[in-house]
C-alpha cells in the first residue's frame, strides 16, 4: 500500500486523521530509497497512522492542509539532498533538470526547503502541533556551519526555524521513540538522536565554542570543526550556544541490528511513485530506484568532503544475505521486470559484510580505518559478498546484476584472501565494460587533506586491474572520478595529476567535478578557514575563473611536458 497523501486514502483506510505527517522536498516514491516513505512505513508497522505531503506548494495553504493537523507530530525533510544542492551546481548556477520532482523541471523544491516548510506549517495552522526536521539538510546544519551560498557561517537550522526538534542521521529508532514519547506523554528530552533547544546545557556533554565567536572567527570555526567531528566520532553529546540559548544534540541513536535492517527493508513497498504525484509527470529517479536493492548501511571511508559518516554514521550494518535474495526474488518474480538489476550495493558497494561497530574506545573512534592506510584491526574480508553475488546470480528470471555503487579499491588490495576473487567476480559479472573508480585526487598533498589513498596506491591497483583483465581476456577498462579546485589544491597540483593521468593511467578522464563547499564536512571547514587542521595555512582557490581552470586542466586532451 501507499502511504496515504490525499483525505480521500483517509477515509478508505477509515483514518479520522494522521497521528504524524511527513513534508518531503522529493515527489514520494514508495521505496526505501525515501526517507519519509522508510520512516512512514516503519511507523505504520507499529501502530501510527501516518500521512505524505510531497513539494508543497509554499505560497498556498491548500497542499500543505491536505490531511489537516496530526495527532502527534509534523515532520519536516528538505529531500534525499540538502535543497541548495539539489538547486544549485557547484558554479551557483540553478539547476534546471531535478530527477525527483514529477516532470523532471526543477520547479518544486524551494530554496532552504526545511526552513520554508517549516514557516508554511507555522502559519498555516492555528493549532498547534510539534514540529520535527530530519533528512539530510537538517542533519548537516544542526550546528554552526558554513554556507556556500551567503558565503558566511550560519546558525543551527534548529533555531533559525523555531522548529521543536531535530532528528539526526538514520531516524527510524528516533521517530519512533518520538512518536510513542509524544503519544504517552514522557520526556522528549531523554531521546537518543535528536536536537532540542533549552536554557541550559547538560553538564557532562562537549561543549563547542559559541556560534556567535564561530561566525566572527575563523580560527574558533575550525576549532568548532576539530571537536563536533571528534565528538561526533566517540558518540558524545554535544551543546553550542547560539542567541543565548543552547542547542543540545543528544547521543546518536543505537546502531541497527542486522535483523532489525531486515524488517525494514522487507516492509511492503510498491517500488513506485504516489499515482497523485505520477500524475504530474514522470519522476526520472525511479528508473534507477525501481531497479536497485540496498545491501548494508553506513561508511566507515572518511573521505573529508563526504557527508556520509556525519549523517549515516561508520558503522556497517549489513543485511543477512537471506533478506536480499528474497527481495531481489520477489523483484524478479513481477510482471514487467527486465531481468536486471541496476545495482547491488551501499554506500560503498565493498563494505557489504565487514559489519563492526566503531567508537568503543577513543582510539579506534578517533582514529581512520582506511587513512593514512588500511587499519590492520579493520575485518577487510570480501567473502559475504562473494557469496550473496553468486547466490544472486542463480535466481530465476535474473540475467544482470550490476554494482554501480563506489567500491573502494584500496579494500580491495588490502584482503589479501579475498580481494582477488572479489575482482574477477565484479569483472567477470557484475559491471559492463568499465569499472568506476574514485580516487579523486592523485597528489598526496592533496589526497591526505582528503583522507585519501594517493597515486601510488592506485598505481598498485591499476596494474592488478591490468593483469586480471589480460588473464579474464576481456575488453574491461577503468574510469576515473576525479574532483578540482579542492581545499589546499593549486594549479601545480593539478599540472601534476594530470602528468600522471597522461603517463600512468593512460587516459583522459571526463568525470571532473568542482568541489563544492556543503555544511558540516571536513573538507568545507578547510575551504572557509584556508588551514588544514594543524591550523597551517593551505591555498584554496575561491576564484570562478581558478576553479574552473583547475577543472580543465585535467579534463583537456593535450598531454603536459
Amino acid at each position: 500500500m501507499f502511504i496515504p497523501t490525499t483525505k480521500k486514502e483517509l477515509e478508505t483506510l477509515g483514518w479520522e486523521k494522521c497521528d504524524i505527517i511527513f513534508v518531503s522536498g522529493d515527489a514520494y516514491i514508495d521505496t526505501y530509497f525515501d526517507g519519509c516513505a522508510i520512516l512512514g512505513k516503519y511507523l505504520i508497522k507499529h501502530g501510527f497512522r501516518v500521512g505524505i505531503i510531497a513539494q508543497p506548494d509554499i505560497n498556498s495553504a491548500a497542499d500543505i492542509s491536505r490531511l489537516g493537523v496530526p495527532e502527534l507530530f509534523w515532520g519536516v525533510s528538505g529531500g534525499a539532498m540538502d535543497s541548495m544542492v539539489a538547486n544549485y551546481t557547484s558554479s551557483g548556477l540553478p539547476r534546471k533538470e531535478d530527477d525527483l520532482t514529477p516532470g523532471g523541471i526543477n520547479n518544486k523544491r524551494p530554496d532552504r526547503a526545511v526552513l520554508k516548510y517549516v514557516n508554511l506549517i507555522q502559519r498555516t495552522f492555528t493549532e498547534k502541533k510539534p514540529i520535527t526536521i530530519g533528512g539530510i539538510e537538517a542533519s548537516l546544519r544542526r550546528f554552526a556551519h558554513y554556507d556556500s551560498h551567503t558565503d558566511k557561517i550560519r546558525g543551527s537550522i534548529l533555531a533559525d526555524s523555531k522548529a521543536d526538534i531535530l532528528v539526526f542521521g538514520m531516524g527510524e529508532r528516533a521517530n519512533l521513540e518520538l512518536a510513542d514519547t509524544i503519544k504517552n506523554g514522557g520526556n522528549i528530552e531523554e531521546i537518543r538522536g535528536i536536537c532540542y533547544m533549552a536554557k541550559d546545557a547538560p553538564a557532562d556533554f562537549v561543549k563547542l565554542p559559541d556560534f556567535e565567536e564561530c561566525a566572527a572567527s575563523k580560527d574558533k570555526f575550525l576549532e568548532m570543526s576539530k571537536l563536533f567531528f571528534n565528538s561526533c566520532k566517540l558518540k558524545k553529546g554535544i551543546v553550542q550556544k547560539q542567541a543565548g540559548r543552547f542547542v543540545v544534540q543528544n547521543p546518536p541513536a543505537q546502531p541497527l541490528t542486522s535483523a532489525e535492517l531486515d524488517e525494514i527493508h522487507e516492509l511492503d513497498f510498491e517500488r513506485a511513485v504516489h499515482p497523485y504525484y505520477a500524475a504530474m509527470g514522470e519522476v526520472r529517479a525511479l528508473d534507477t530506484i525501481r531497479s536497485s536493492v540496498l545491501t548494508h548501511r553506513g561508511c566507515f571511508g572518511a573521505c573529508s568532503f563526504c557527508s556520509i559518516t556525519a549523517h549515516q554514521g561508520a558503522d556497517i550494518i549489513s543485511r543477512s544475505e537471506e533478506s536480499i535474495i528474497r527481495e531481489i526474488t520477489k523483484m524478479a518474480s513481477k510482471p514487467g521486470f527486465n531481468g536486471i538489476i541496476g545495482d547491488l550495493g551501499g554506500p560503498t558497494a565493498n563494505m557489504y559484510g565487514m559489519d563492526f561497530v566503531k567508537g568503543e574506545n577513543a582510539h579506534c573512534a578517533l582514529r581512520e580505518c582506511l587513512f593514512p592506510k588500511v587499519c590492520d584491526k579493520l575485518p577487510v574480508d570480501h567473502s559475504r559478498q562473494i557469496a550473496l553475488l553468486k547466490r544472486a546470480r542463480k535466481i530465476k528470471n535474473i540475467k544482470h546484476i550490476f554494482i554501480s555503487s563506489g567500491i573502494r579499491y584500496d579494500l580491495i588490495l588490502a584482503d589479501k584472501v579475498h580481494g582477488q576473487e572479489y575482482l574477477n567476480e565484479i569483472l567477470t559479472h557484475h559491471i559492463s565494460g568499465q569499472m568506476k573508480i574514485a580516487p579523486e585526487h592523485i597528489i598526496k598533498d592533496v589526497t591526505d587533506l582528503m583522507n585519501k589513498p594517493d597515486g601510488r596506491n592506485l598505481k598498485e591497483f591499476k596494474e592488478l586491474f591490468d593483469r586480471t583483465v589480460r588473464k579474464l581476456k576481456s575488453p574491461l577498462f577503468l574510469t576515473y572520478y576525479f574532483i578540482a579546485a579542492f581545499p589546499g589544491c593549486t594549479e601545480r597540483h593539478q599540472i601534476e595529476a594530470k602528468k600522471f593521468i597522461s603517463s600512468v593511467l593512460k587516459t583522459n578522464p571526463k568525470q571532473v567535478q568542482i568541489f563544492t563547499p556543503t555544511p558540516s564536512t571536513e573538507a568545507t571547514a578547510l575551504y572557509w578557514t584556508e588551514k588544514n587542521f594543524d591550523g597551517k595555512k593551505i591555498f584554496v582557490e575561491k576564484n570562478f575563473k581558478g576553479r574552473k581552470r583547475q577543472k580543465e586542466i585535467i579534463t583537456e586532451r593535450k598531454k603536459l611536458s
